[in-house]
């Protein structure tokens, strides 16, 4: 059997630098052999699992490998491209955008330093727009333009890949920043717009955006000095709306039977529903008169147009059911682009994701990125820099289950057990029952965040520096799963027979919402998935 790597302390860089080591992937998972440079860009190609998998396969085939690896040659050109600009004192660029770079490195910055990942984002949207055709890279503009035309035709869009937690919103702000305050001090320069669509997936992230208002009481342009104290007054002249990508849909302007909207239609586009036009005039009304907006899609990998010649996928029942309504909703956020650039006009699309990967159904190869991704921080780098929270798995598994630990592969032993859909389909019964492997993993990765826990609680003095505790998250493959879960977690509303109701604290206790017979005024433990569940804080 293959020996397993435990990697005790996987922070190699410093957040605020530019990688320089990385650990080294070999044949079979990442391995604790140190590299002396910045790991290339790339992505791993997934590898359907065969039905039938040996006890060794199963302990160590976590698909990350040095076999399943493909580099990214645009991202990583671009990468060499930005570096040595960078190093040669970032020329042709405008007055404003050099006293924003500086602003954002300077040295002086000691509370509220920026990432390199941050920054490095920002830098490669400055050098493209501004420096890069100047540089002799037109070449770049031209391949970007191809890859668009074969995806998105119409639209120029890029896309930076940001892990989770390495802080997009913050990248948002710089964009917005560097755009608006250009368009001020050149109102003739075509290359920049002070009017921002921010398009989310659901509300719930719409709601955490609102820091990027300029005049939000919140706003991250000044809780993280984004701007300087010169130019921050000017910053309030931009014009920023934040919607969700349903809002795309074309609506019901009138409402009326269906019987009704049949015969007046006549078998032509019903006459009830807005136009793409008026559409575009609703979701725009805030921007004003303003013509070629920046578009900014959060969580971009939900906005794709589908291979016009698919590659060929078996997919189940259930599995197509879910890629066509990922499709669908992909194809009302697409649809709507097209028709705000045919309407106002869009300057540049900038697409924020950690994962901006097709995914299976879209008629593309199942995890290839994104032809238009332009920079990448993957999570791996973010956890080497130190930026987000180590991952741990339930390693201390003494339990057994035949010859194997139980929870190594633990969803083919509760995959049968669970909800098959999500709650638009079936709903979950009331009390939140789990099958007794999945409880036994949630506990026994809970006895270990308790003790991780207890130990920030107790050190008042890293808190007071600024340390946060540690997050406990589970991922679910459904709506119904991870509401079942959820409950099971952080507590729920027990119907009684007098039709009262009493609410029952979760199973592990740091995480109850409910205490006291009450639930907490600021949850422990929040839900969010695509059925628009979650609040905006977390644990």
């Amino acid at each position: 059997m293959a020996r397993q790597i435990v990697i005790e302390n996987p922070i190699l860089n410093s957040p605020f630098e530019e990688p320089t080591r990385h650990f080294k992937f070999g044949d079979e998972s990442i391995t604790n052999e140190i590299v002396g440079s910045r790991r290339v860009s790339g992505y791993f190609v997934p590898v359907p699992p065969p039905r039938k998998r040996t006890r060794q396969a199963a302990l160590v085939d976590t698909g990350w490998n040095e076999n399943r690896f493909e580099s990214s040659p645009l991202i990583n050109d671009i990468r060499t491209r930005v570096a040595n600009w960078r190093l040669s004192g970032r020329p042709n660029i405008t007055k404003t955008s050099r006293l924003l770079l500086d602003h954002w490195t300077s040295p002086s910055r000691v509370t509220r330093r920026l990432f390199f990942c941050q920054i490095e984002a920002a830098e490669t949207a400055i050098f493209l727009a501004e420096a890069a055709e100047r540089s002799g890279e037109k070449w770049i503009e031209n391949q970007l333009r191809r890859d668009n035309d074969s995806h998105n035709p119409g639209l120029c869009r890029i896309a930076l890949k940001m892990a989770t937690g390495s802080g997009k919103t913050v990248v948002m702000a710089m964009l917005i920043a560097w755009q608006s305050l250009n368009k001020l001090a050149g109102p003739q320069d075509a290359r920049f717009s002070d009017a921002f669509l921010i398009i989310t997936p659901g509300i719930t992230i719409k709601d955490r955006l609102r820091v990027l208002y300029p005049n939000d009481p919140e706003n991250y342009y000044t809780k993280f000095d984004i701007v300087p104290s010169s130019m921050r007054q000017d910053l309030n002249r931009a014009k920023v709306v934040i919607t969700n990508f349903h809002q795309l849909m074309c609506r019901e302007r009138i409402p009326s039977s269906k019987l009704t909207k049949e015969i007046l239609a006549k078998g032509e586009e019903s006459p009830f529903k807005e136009t793409p036009a008026q559409m575009v005039r609703r979701v725009c009304r805030e921007l004003g008169n303003k013509k070629n907006v920046i578009v900014i899609n959060d969580e971009g990998h939900h906005c794709y147009r589908r291979a016009p010649e698919e590659v060929r996928e078996r997919l189940t029942g259930d599995e197509r059911r879910e890629a066509d309504k990922r499709n669908e909703s992909a194809r009302v956020w697409i649809s709507g682009l097209e028709a705000i650039q045919k309407k106002v006009g869009i300057r540049a699309i900038y697409d924020l994701s950690a994962t901006p990967f097709f995914l299976r159904g879209s008629g593309y190869a199942e995890g290839r990125l994104f032809p238009w991704v332009v920079s990448d921080f993957s999570l791996i780098d973010a956890i080497e820099a130190g930026i987000v929270k180590v991952p741990r798995v339930p390693v201390a598994d003494d339990s057994m289950t035949g010859d194997m630990p139980t929870y190594r592969d633990i969803w083919s032993r509760i995959r049968d057990d669970l909800p098959k859909k999500g709650r638009g389909t079936e709903r979950v019964a009331q009390e939140p029952n789990l099958p007794i492997a999945l409880e036994g993993a949630l506990q026994s990765l809970y006895g270990n965040y308790s003790k991780s826990y207890a130990h920030w609680d107790g050190d008042k003095a890293a808190q007071a520096r600024g340390a946060t505790p540690p997050v406990f998250i589970v991922v679910c493959n459904n709506t119904n799963v991870s509401k079942l879960v959820f409950d099971y977690i952080a507590g729920w509303e027990k119907e009684l027979p007098d039709d009262s109701t009493v609410l029952v604290p979760g199973k592990l206790q740091v995480f109850s919402n409910v205490q006291d017979g009450h639930w907490t005024a600021r949850p422990n433990t929040i839900l969010i998935d695509s059925e628009g569940q979650g609040p905006n804080d977390i644990h």
